[in-house]
């Protein structure tokens, strides 16, 4: 039997065509050798309301719980809009960081990123990322910024191609095994 480490990704994005999507997916592919990363769409989480988030909240979002819950870290990567954040991706963490105090996101290691067409790759929207999941209390992988300038360039086929960029976040992703490792998160087995 072999090990190997569950990652989950979380696109901040719901275009079909999705940047981020597309970054996750090439990254999936190229570290496949040490971790699986299984993307989770967002696009059935519906609109945060404290109504619902009972016992038994809705289903996508108890979904989302679950797969927060089972993997080993996160892989989260957002768009820029209007210098934040998509308001798809903080509605999602809103989800995920309940029940207050219960959370399967709080302690869980998470390598954030970022991407815009703009030269800047969306570094604002990575900052309230970094500053939602601090408040979370979902421990981030320390290291330089991980954004994508000129995404649009960098993409093909829907997967993200560029060596140089793959290769930066290939080591970001080094960084969040060492955290995972270091945090003592359990490893899921592959038979």
């Amino acid at each position: 039997m072999n090990t190997k480490v569950k990652l989950l990704g979380i696109s901040g994005s719901i275009r079909r065509a999705s940047f981020n999507a597309a970054i996750l997916k090439g990254l999936a592919d190229s570290i496949a050798d040490r971790a699986a990363l299984e993307l989770f769409p967002l696009h059935d989480i519906p609109l945060y309301d404290e109504d619902k988030d009972t016992a038994t909240p809705p289903e996508a979002v108890a979904r989302l719980r679950a797969a927060i819950g089972a993997a080993d870290g996160l892989v989260i990567a957002t768009p820029e809009y209007n210098h934040g954040m998509s308001g798809v991706l903080k509605n999602a963490l809103d989800w995920a960081s309940r029940p207050f105090g219960q959370s399967t996101l709080t302690g869980k290691p998470v390598l954030t990123l970022s991407s815009s067409p703009a030269a800047t790759g969306g570094v604002r929207a990575q900052a309230q990322l970094n500053e939602t999941l601090t408040a979370i209390g979902a421990p981030l992988v320390l290291r330089p910024q991980a954004v994508v300038g000129a995404v649009h360039d960098k993409i093909r086929d829907g997967r993200l191609v560029d060596a140089a960029t793959l290769g930066f976040l290939s080591e970001g992703i080094d960084d969040l095994l060492r955290n995972i490792e270091s945090s003592g998160s359990a490893i899921s087995e592959e038979a």
